[in-house]
């Protein structure tokens, strides 16, 4: 039987989602959690790969297991025995075939800044004292949506058969002291959104033009793009599926 896991956590204390030999992971810390608790090995398969220190407020693994198991009791050892920076909310069994990273229909991100310094936020956002031009940033943000080549924002080693995204909402909003950048896209490449918001991030100090940044998605060229933001901002926060 095959069982999906919904999950959030903390990504501070991770070396990102993927299992490193010499690094502590969210995925190895939930394959030992579930192998001793069920008596059996186990591997979660991710619904993606947060990196190093990027938190996620909703992500999704699946695994297999022979015996059928009470959900409500598992779901509560679970959050027992792990460490309090990740949370089980629910375990929903599903057909076979069901896999939480190719069935995956759209991935939401978020990426946080923080205006004012606030030592309460420091590993949970990216503090930004710069003044930004948040209209012309988000008018830049909906230039993304006429594209699907985002080669330029990808991580230049990496192994994919395309660079095509299909970007479906891509905005910034600011509340009091807090800007959010909220972008959902049918996949992303390798550090993407942090890649897109470094660029903005440009377009917001009047360092490169909304010309400029047209440029920058036509060359297909990591080096015209901006700088990567720092992980800690950024979070998945939300995950869809035409059967949950």
């Amino acid at each position: 039987m095959r069982y999906f896991i919904h999950l959030a956590y903390n990504g501070t204390h991770y070396h990102g989602w993927q299992f490193q030999p010499n690094a502590s992971s969210v995925q190895e810390t939930l394959n030992k959690s579930l192998s001793v608790l069920l008596n059996s090995e186990i591997n979660v398969m991710g619904a993606g790969r947060t990196d190093t220190g990027v938190h996620a407020e909703e992500m999704y693994g699946h695994f297999d297991l022979e015996k059928s198991i009470d959900i409500p009791v598992l779901v509560h050892k679970l959050n027992s025995y792990l460490p309090k920076d990740i949370a089980v909310y629910n375990l929903i069994q599903v057909h076979d075939d069901a896999h939480c990273r190719f069935d995956a229909v759209k991935r939401t991100y978020e990426y946080h800044i923080n205006t004012i310094k606030n030592p309460f936020l420091e590993e949970l956002s990216w503090y930004v004292n710069q003044k930004l031009d948040i209209d012309l940033m988000n008018e830049a943000a909906k230039i993304l949506l006429k594209h699907t080549d985002f080669q330029c924002f990808s991580k230049v080693n990496t192994d994919v058969n395309t660079f095509d995204c299909t970007i479906f909402e891509a905005y910034w909003k600011q509340e009091n002291n807090k800007l959010v950048f909220t972008i959902s896209a049918n996949r992303f490449l390798r550090n993407m959104v942090r890649a897109i918001v470094g660029t903005l991030i440009n377009i917001g100090l009047h360092k490169i033009t909304l010309a400029d940044f047209e440029d920058i998605i036509a060359s297909k060229n990591r080096e015209k793009a901006g700088f990567s933001v720092p992980a800690h901002g950024l979070y998945l926060t939300k995950i869809y599926y035409d059967y949950l």
